[in-house]
């Protein structure tokens, strides 16, 4: 299945790494850069993904798609809804023109991520411009991973410091018949221990927000499991578009003139004693802060409870991620140096150290 506007630019692709890897000039990997915000500043030549787009192969019936890294990330969504099927991973796009590349690289996941799975759960193949200057193909149903690791997988995440991606081939899933979102008045307290309880019941939820006030809930399945469900529940309708503003942070909460920190934390942790505001997400497994607070503090809190933090507002901390442990940075600077053994993909992107 091919558009009109599909091109294969992965020659012009490899041409440019060769020639900054014979120059050892550093390459700055982007598409639209809708997600620029993400991670340190890296300097280098702009390497420009959204000449090498297209669908390069799609068959519904086997719910898997492979499309090229400059495609439009809405013109993939429209292709797999035109097919009533999906990105069961809800990747934010945060731009109108934002990436299939970009989704990988950055591997953020929607509200549907604790009840289907990340970005990286759904990558099933890829091909890759290493950093020796060879186009690779890993994972699908063409050649076994190296060395050990599942190098498709890798690349969701990695912000482009491990390689190019130019081919990447997807799970792709049937979208739910009956979609109902629903919104319940409850203390943040209320809301965590009745998930916590829904947690291990066979309720159709697929997202669950707290934003101070209302437990959010968004219920998806066949239509009785659904309706039984909302009968059970009660509470206020809620558009579901909701969960787009959600996703693309467009709710009044990320409005605030004051930084966005994003926690990873267990789903059944209590609210945090932090300055600021915060919104419950994933269950609890996700929450946003807008704080003045410095990293340092609010990372020492959020490690109280076995979570990571990572900034969300660029140039605010020189480590937007969260510090590796020693043991832990060595394995990504052997695995920087196996694929990337010059340094040229991203620099210093995701850590000063890589």
């Amino acid at each position: 299945m091919q558009g009109t506007r599909d091109v294969d630019d992965s020659g012009a692709l490899l041409e440019q790494v060769n020639r900054a890897l014979e120059n050892a000039t550093p390459l700055r990997i982007q598409g639209a850069n809708s997600k620029s915000f993400l991670g340190r500043t890296t300097a280098g030549e702009i390497l420009d993904t959204r000449t090498h787009r297209g669908i390069v192969s799609y068959d519904p019936t086997e719910l898997v798609i492979t499309v090229r890294c400059g495609t439009p990330l809405a013109e993939l969504a429209q292709v797999l809804d035109d097919a009533g099927q999906m990105l069961a991973c809800e990747p934010p796009a945060f731009g109108d023109d934002a990436t299939v590349g970009g989704m990988i690289a950055c591997g953020l996941s929607g509200p549907r991520r604790p009840w289907s799975g990340a970005v990286r759960d759904f990558v099933l193949g890829t091909r890759v411009i290493t950093g020796s200057g060879k186009h690779l193909r890993f994972g699908g149903e063409v050649m076994k991973n190296v060395a050990g690791y599942d190098v498709s997988r890798l690349m969701a995440g990695s912000l482009g410091t491990l390689g190019l991606i130019t081919e990447v081939s997807l799970k792709v899933l049937p979208k739910p018949r009956q979609t109902l979102s629903i919104s319940l008045q409850m203390s943040n307290e209320r809301a965590l221990q009745h998930l916590a309880q829904w947690g291990q019941q066979p309720l159709p939820i697929s997202a669950a927000c707290h934003d101070g006030e209302c437990l959010h809930l968004r219920l998806e399945g066949g239509e009785g499991s659904v309706s039984a469900a909302r009968d059970r529940l009660g509470g206020e309708y809620l558009d579901n578009a909701w969960w787009a503003d959600l996703n693309e942070q467009r709710l009044d909460f990320f409005d605030e003139d004051q930084p966005l920190w994003r926690l990873s934390l267990p789903n059944n942790t209590p609210r945090l004693s932090l300055p600021g505001r915060q919104l419950i997400d994933w269950g609890g497994a996700q929450r946003w802060l807008k704080s003045d607070a410095q990293a340092p503090f609010i990372r020492q809190v959020v490690a109280e409870f076995g979570g990571h933090v990572t900034c969300f507002s660029h140039g605010l901390t020189d480590s937007p991620f969260q510090p590796l442990p020693a043991a832990l940075l060595r394995y990504h600077q052997r695995l920087k140096q196996q694929l990337d053994p010059q340094g040229i993909f991203n620099p210093g992107r995701m850590y000063a150290e890589l």
